[in-house]
């Protein structure tokens, strides 16, 4: 057994706050938005190509464990990220906006590829021509369909909306208003 003592490397930046040897002190909410960022828990909607896109973003190429989406989940009440994957008809709408208000607060929607973002190429009274015309979308991933590194762009612009909100943004008037606006209530 050997009796040096462990070496502690002090050169490395502290994050803002308060620190001292064995201490460091910061906000809750800046303690809170990190853990938010590295434990999503995606709920896969699925309808069309786009599903497969996400698929493809699941397995080991691309590996989308690394950003804290270990564990897709299918129960709105155990997930706190909707991916909308596909078209959307309008028969379909209102389980769409059913699964939205299922799910517990805080919340993130994405919008994965052109017919959950606009429409698409189905410009017809059948499709709904975006999913925010019923829930509110907080990210677009672009393209017919996506790249995987696509969707995982889109989730790591989740990741920064959840390090960077304030855990009390949902409890503010105006996030009211805007769930009042899709006819939601909280």
């Amino acid at each position: 057994m050997s009796d040096k003592k462990p070496v502690i490397r002090t050169d490395a930046p502290a994050p803002e706050g308060f620190e001292g040897e064995g201490f460091f002190a910061t906000k809750l909410s800046s303690v809170i938005g990190m853990a938010r960022k590295f434990s999503l828990w995606p709920l896969p909607f699925a309808t069309s190509c786009c599903g497969i896109e996400f698929m493809a973003t699941l397995n080991p190429t691309y590996d989308a464990s690394r950003f804290g989406m270990e564990r897709n989940s299918f129960s709105p009440r155990q997930a706190d990220m909707l991916m909308v994957c596909g078209t959307i008809s309008k028969k379909l709408g209102p389980v769409l906006k059913e699964v939205y208000t299922q799910m517990a607060e805080p919340k993130w929607v994405v919008a994965v590829g052109a017919c959950a973002s606009s429409g698409g190429i189905f410009d017809t009274y059948s499709v709904l021509q975006g999913i925010d015309k019923i829930i509110p979308v907080d990210v677009y991933v672009p393209g017919c369909p996506p790249r995987p590194e696509q969707i995982i762009e889109g989730v790591m612009q989740v990741q920064a909306l959840c390090e960077s909100e304030s855990i009390r943004r949902r409890d503010m008037p105006e996030y009211q208003k805007l769930l009042d606006s899709y006819n939601i209530s909280n």
